[in-house]
């Protein structure tokens, strides 16, 4: 029987693309400094392009999928990236095809056994693979508890139950590559509350929350946000995880 891919992003795709977080140039300059050969790159669950659009400054080719039509319709657009719909499990692309596959906040949602013999079969001999997530956000101990209310208790019965794989950092996902490193990074963000609550809207649970109840929960959280906020920026930072091999 064949499994339908879950896609939990579509329906908000022009959402997502506006508001998700940028990863650091470190995280780029970690991966890139274990592929030697640059020729071309597959970033899969590609989303709006983000990684893709980096890649392809670094890459003669970039490969990018996602299994999201509306997602691939905002994505970063460069002469050298080229976009297709495709599950992570199953691709068009020929054996030994890639220099380094990416997937960028995405494995969770894979069956990843799967996606790893993809992921062997169409990687070049020595060709790397980059996985990374990020969790919760930190901003200040009152807003912090505030957001942890919100994630466990609001919309927490709404989680998939693939988020637990983002909070334990992909431990217990299954990782058959050579040479295996693991490293975590911080994501800075300057953000004031308007942009924070819109974060949280790209949220796969607030979306469901919204579909089950016909309202959104943000807008419910959104006062006692902003009063703990207070007016102007804060930095908002995220703790990211990145897990690389080689084939």
């Amino acid at each position: 029987m064949t499994i339908k891919p879950l896609d939990r992003f579509s329906g908000h795709a022009a959402l997502y693309a506006r508001y998700r977080i940028e990863y650091p140039t470190e995280l780029y300059d970690f991966v890139l400094a274990h592929v030697p050969s640059r020729y071309a790159a597959w970033d899969c669950a590609t989303g709006n392009g983000q990684v893709a659009g980096t890649l392809a400054n670094h890459f003669v080719r970039v490969d990018a999928t996602d299994i999201s039509q509306s997602q691939l319709d905002l994505a970063v657009q460069r002469q050298n990236i080229h976009y297709a719909v495709s599950a992570a499990e199953k691709t068009p692309f020929a054996d030994a095809s890639f220099d380094l596959v990416t997937v960028g906040q995405a494995l969770h949602w894979f069956n990843v056994l799967a996606f790893n013999a993809e992921v062997r079969r169409v990687l070049k001999p020595g060709g790397v693979v980059a996985e990374w997530g990020y969790g919760l956000n930190q901003v200040g101990p009152e807003i912090d508890a505030l957001v942890q209310y919100f994630y466990q208790e609001v919309v927490g019965p709404f989680w998939d139950p693939q988020r637990k794989h983002t909070e334990d950092e992909y431990t217990s996902l299954a990782f058959p590559f050579a040479h295996a490193k693991r490293t975590t990074f911080v994501v800075r963000q300057v953000w004031d509350a308007e942009r924070f609550l819109n974060y949280l809207r790209t949220w796969s649970s607030v979306q469901k929350y919204r579909q089950h109840h016909g309202s959104d929960p943000v807008d419910g959280f959104a006062s006692q946000l902003q009063y703990a906020w207070g007016p102007g920026e804060r930095d908002v930072q995220f703790p990211v995880f990145l897990r690389l091999g080689h084939r």
